[in-house]
């Protein structure tokens, strides 16, 4: 990995004394062009800087605060490199995690030991009008805050929803159909078949493939600079811009207790498979921003227990249902306020998914979009079996 990373700066050096010659701004990341317009990079690196403070609320009482923890981490440190190769149909997208939050993982067995360093590497080919195929390792169209890069949150981190039910990443192809009907009403399909195991793994196949289909409309036209996947009316939508998408996944034999994510169940476990659907909605019109999204994950049978050839239990799925709605309003002195509210809920017991309800409020000051900002919030968790929580969290990020 350190031989990478000193090929990756040395990289970077290159391209910061050609991109010397050519116009950009801050956050716009160093680009490269070849003087015969067949090959084309921007590199981009970014990181956050994260305190987080978090109290117990003992039974539910604001008169009995306590056992307070707090931490400071790089949240998240990447490095980014995408651009076009031999023609500006074929793409290409390689971003690296650094942290070591990005670099945990389940162990050499799974993982080798190269760690858990790539996110994405895939190329993407615009074949014909609106059609595209993508293969290599890359996020599933699932869930809308997942899609929604990590650089460009509203909050100062996800939601619960996406922590328990998002479908993250995975290795294999997926087909892209974009067409815009009409004027304005824009019709986004995708369909991809993946591996199903959760990305960078080196064991083959443990169980069976994933299948995923999402359906997306815009009938109001697209956002400005892809805002139905950015957090926040940074660009100040001067019409009513609405996209709403469903969302439909099938990972078959499922291996892991939250499909492609989570911990790895036994090999002579007898998988199952697992079930998991998204309707979401991103509105913003002069500031004002609205997101919402609902996500359900099941087995077949609706029973999260697992066992082996002789009936002994050996494990379970997490599943359940959750909902997220927030919503902001961007000051033109591009101070943001926001809140979130997120409820998960249990199938059927304790076990299968945390029965919480998060209330969050959130401030931002964008200083230049998202690629300079500081964001705070404060929340407040209540449990269903357990006590309490309050958490406050500050954040701060630059993108170059």
């Amino acid at each position: 990995m350190k031989h990478f990373l000193l090929f990756a700066f040395v990289i970077l050096i290159g391209l910061s004394t050609k991109a010397q010659m050519q116009d950009y701004s801050f956050g716009d990341g160093l680009r490269y062009t070849a003087k015969d317009s067949t090959f084309g990079i921007k590199a981009s690196f970014r990181f956050q800087t994260l305190f987080a403070g978090n109290w117990r609320v003992g039974n539910d009482d604001f008169y009995d605060i306590g056992q307070f923890q707090s931490n400071f981490l790089i949240r998240r440190a990447r490095l980014k490199f995408n651009g076009f190769a031999y023609s500006p149909k074929l793409t290409y997208k390689v971003e690296l995690g650094l942290s070591n939050r990005d670099l945990d993982h389940g162990g050499a067995t799974y993982y080798g030991e190269g760690g858990n360093l790539v996110l994405d590497a895939y190329l993407k080919w615009n074949f014909y009008k609106g059609f595209s195929i993508k293969a290599g390792q890359f996020k599933l169209a699932g869930n809308r805050e997942r899609l929604v890069s990590s650089a460009n949150m509203q909050f100062v981190d996800r939601s619960a929803l996406n922590s328990i039910f998002t479908l993250d990443r995975d290795i294999g192809a997926s087909l892209h159909y974009d067409k815009v009907l009409g004027k304005q009403f824009g019709l986004y399909l995708t369909a991809s078949l993946t591996q199903g195991d959760g990305r960078n793994l080196i064991t083959g196949n443990r169980g069976g493939y994933q299948t995923t289909l999402k359906a997306e409309i815009m009938p109001f036209g697209e956002f400005m600079k892809k805002g139905a996947y950015v957090g926040g009316d940074v660009y100040r939508e001067q019409k009513p811009k609405l996209a709403f998408a469903v969302a439909i996944d099938k990972n078959g034999k499922a291996s892991r207790t939250r499909g492609n994510r989570g911990n790895f169940l036994p090999l002579d476990a007898q998988f199952k498979d697992l079930y998991t659907g998204f309707v979401d909605f991103m509105f913003k019109y002069k500031g004002i921003s609205v997101m919402g999204e609902y996500a359900l994950r099941r087995t077949r049978d609706n029973n999260r227990n697992v066992i082996d050839q002789m009936g002994i239990p050996t494990g379970f799925y997490e599943f359940g249902s959750a909902i997220n709605l927030q919503a902001g309003y961007l000051f033109k002195n591009n101070y943001e306020i926001a809140a979130r509210y997120t409820q998960t809920s249990s199938s059927s017991d304790v076990y299968s998914a945390p029965s919480r309800t998060y209330y969050t409020l959130g401030a931002s000051k964008y200083i230049k979009n998202h690629s300079l900002k500081v964001q705070t919030d404060v929340g407040y968790i209540q449990d269903r079996y357990f006590d309490d929580g309050l958490t406050w969290r500050v954040q701060i990020e630059i993108g170059f």
